[in-house]
């Protein structure tokens, strides 16, 4: 079985963010999947999503039940009591 057939290409992408884009290690694992692709000038080989997938999404991470919907939400952006 073949890198690319099992997953990620490691070797391929630390070949093209180390040596072809030139960026420091610590910059390289740093960045996401999607910010190395845009750099890479592959960000447009990455479909949209769909309704589908995005149905999908939502039933895999649904929302916090109503009684919890702040829960682990700040809107007051740490904002000190009564702010």
């Amino acid at each position: 079985m073949t890198a690319r057939a099992r997953g990620i290409d490691w070797r391929g992408l630390m070949q093209a963010g180390l040596h072809g884009l030139r960026l420091e290690p610590a910059v390289f694992w740093r960045l996401t999947p999607v910010e190395l692709r845009i750099m890479l000038g592959r960000e447009g080989l990455v479909p949209p999503l769909t309704r589908a997938r995005l149905a999908e999404l939502v039933a895999a991470f649904p929302d916090a039940a109503k009684e919890d919907c702040n829960a682990g939400y700040r809107n007051d952006a740490g904002a000190a009591p009564g702010a």
